[in-house]
């Protein structure tokens, strides 16, 4: 899941490790923990595999420190300066998507196999980047999983259950219901913009005959 956030988010550009994190923190929460031993390591191998690509990005120039008047300062001044460069190159390190990376994106998002909240979350937030069956296919999937826990909800009318645990299930039902009402609302609206896309111009038509 972590492959296609980050490749979902070099999608909309180049960026380094640090800018990635930051994205990943403020678009998902599912993902707000994740820190740089678990990105680093996936760009690796997404770099490995051909998915991502590094580039060298700019940078600032680092400002000149004035002269100290005397041979030590100016030597301490150049290794402080050396130092300071190593790290603003290593900084300036970014990663891009590659074809073959957005190729692998575009199935992931589709993919059915990991079908469960936190994915379909991350997948809808990149639907931009499905075709319109495969982005309806994922809504109508999530809102089938969800009919089907309604089902296994304990009923608030059970009498073995006590207060706490009947409210507990009743505040249950009442989430999934929701989800289910937002995700009729979004599956209603992606099947008219479809109709609206299929619906020839009769305008045009009435023009051309």
């Amino acid at each position: 899941m972590l492959d296609l956030a980050l490749l979902g988010l070099l999608e909309e550009g180049p960026q380094h490790g640090y800018e990635l994190r930051k994205r990943l923190r403020a678009q998902f929460g599912l993902l707000a923990n994740v820190s740089f031993g678990s990105i680093y390591p996936t760009l690796a191998r997404l770099e490995a595999s051909g998915a991502v690509e590094t580039v060298e990005g700019g940078g600032s120039p680092l400002p000149l420190a004035p002269p100290t008047g005397s041979l030590s300062g100016e030597w301490a001044a150049m290794r402080a300066r050396r130092r300071a460069g190593t790290r603003g190159r290593r900084s300036r390190k970014v990663y891009r998507i590659t074809p073959a990376g957005r190729e692998f994106f575009v199935t992931g998002l589709s993919d059915s196999t990991t079908d469960d909240a936190r994915s379909f979350s991350l997948r809808l937030a990149f639907a931009r980047h499905m075709e319109p069956e495969a982005r309806l296919a994922l809504l109508e999937r999530r809102r089938a999983q969800l009919v089907r826990h309604l089902t296994e909800v304990p009923s608030g009318d059970d009498p073995e259950l006590d207060t706490y645990a009947r409210s507990v299930a009743e505040h249950t039902v009442e989430g999934v219901e929701q989800d289910i009402d937002w995700l009729d609302r979004l599956i209603e609206a992606e099947r008219a913009t479809a109709d609206v896309s299929a619906t020839p111009n009769r305008r045009g038509s009435r023009r051309s005959a």
